[in-house]
């Protein structure tokens, strides 16, 4: 049997990451993954540029951008390795990147470059990268571990679980990570897919299908959460930034409600229009301010027709609350298969938060998307993944 002092299960961003940080130290490392090629999640996101970190998060705002049970959890790992620090080592990688919206960075080339820097960084430290490898099972044996794979067992003093949540399953997502940790007796949250689009029933879709392929900035919200980015209509329901920032609040008979254009009042605009422009038609005087189909639907929506000079300023006002308070009532989630993460995880409470370590079982850590802790959408959990994996690394 192989012998190694830390196997890391899953070579995503986090293990990678946490790879390389053991591998720096002198340990024997090696990754293990099911998948043909390493970061393939890496590879595929922000448009195939990576957002691989976002430079507006402080520890100050980090309890409000990531959603956990104990949103305190993360703060440990997120300020002893920040996004100052690994933008450091994208840019001694040689990698040139942008800031897009909203702290977001993103690679001038392709996102595999960020794998590329990954995996020079686990070789150059001695670790060893092994792919089409299958896991099977972890047991304690003695004071390490055992893992079963498709490739044979290997024994380890630590084991590094990193192999994600159940988002995206055409790329293999399995949800091992949780089985392993209920078979070592740690608690497991909920789970759920998060930063998904959001389906409308069938009779709000007959309403709104006209729409798909319309966007816009908008302002969403959900009881006291809201986010201002672009929402886009789509054929099953509703989708954009917005919307998957939203989803991970919203459940299940929850409604939400859309500002359609933030930072305006439609009725004062469409009351000075009609003093200049009153014989024109209301779908056409609001086309003005908002994409043509919107704004036919939105006028149906307030059962308003005819000229802007024959509406009065009721009618006006019901108009700018269906411009600015659209309430639906979404039934569902395009579910894990076009989520970018799970909510949801392994339960903090079971882990030590300065290194990750699974507090009764000595040797057994658990990183990334795999526990409870989501970020926002724009390289909060690619950042996520680069503390964990680094606080994790400095002692697995």
């Amino acid at each position: 049997m192989e012998r190694f002092d830390v196997v890391i299960l899953g070579a995503g961003a986090a293990g990678l990451f946490a790879g390389a940080e053991a591998a720096r130290r002198g340990r024997r490392v090696l990754v293990l993954d099911h998948a043909r090629a390493p970061g393939e999640k890496i590879r595929i996101s922000g448009g195939g540029r990576c957002n691989f970190t976002n430079r507006d998060l402080t520890p100050a705002n980090a309890r409000e951008r990531f959603l956990s049970e104990n949103p305190r959890f993360a703060l440990s790992a997120l300020s002893r390795f920040t996004p100052t620090d690994f933008i450091a080592r994208v840019d001694r990688a040689g990698i040139a990147w942008h800031e897009k919206t909203l702290g977001q960075l993103f690679c001038d080339g392709k996102a595999t470059q960020i794998v590329s820097m990954l995996t020079d960084d686990l070789r150059t430290g001695g670790g060893d990268l092994r792919l089409g490898v299958a896991i099977e099972s972890v047991a304690r044996a003695g004071p390490g571990f055992v893992t079963q794979t498709s490739a044979g067992s290997v024994a380890s003093e630590s084991v590094i679980v990193a192999t994600g949540g159940k988002s995206i399953p055409k790329m293999g997502a399995t949800g091992i990570g949780y089985r392993i940790a209920e078979s070592f007796g740690l608690p497991v949250t909920e789970t759920r897919a998060a930063l998904v689009p959001l389906t409308l029933a069938e009779q709000v879709l007959g309403q709104t299908v006209a729409l798909a392929g319309v966007g816009l900035p908008a302002r969403v919200r959900h009881g006291r959460t809201s986010f201002d980015e672009a929402v886009l209509f789509t054929h099953r329901g509703l989708s954009g930034p917005a919307i998957l920032q939203i989803s991970s609040y919203w459940r299940e008979g929850d409604a939400i409600t859309i500002d359609l254009m933030p930072g305006r009042d439609i009725a004062a605009d469409l009351a000075a229009m009609r003093a200049e422009a009153g014989r024109i038609a209301i779908h056409n005087a609001l086309a003005r301010l908002m994409p043509d189909r919107l704004a036919q639907f939105l006028v149906a929506e307030a059962g308003l027709s005819g000229r802007l000079a024959d509406l009065g300023n009721k009618a006006l006002a019901g108009l700018g609350q269906a411009v600015h308070g659209w309430q639906v009532r979404p039934v569902g989630s395009e579910g894990y298969r076009t989520a970018e993460v799970t909510l949801g995880g392994v339960a903090t409470g079971a882990l030590d938060a300065k290194t990750m370590a699974a507090r009764t079982q000595p040797g057994l850590f658990f990183i990334g998307e795999v526990v409870d802790v989501t970020g926002w959408l724009g390289g909060y959990n690619f950042q996520w993944a680069w503390s964990s994996g680094w606080a994790a690394g400095q002692v697995a």
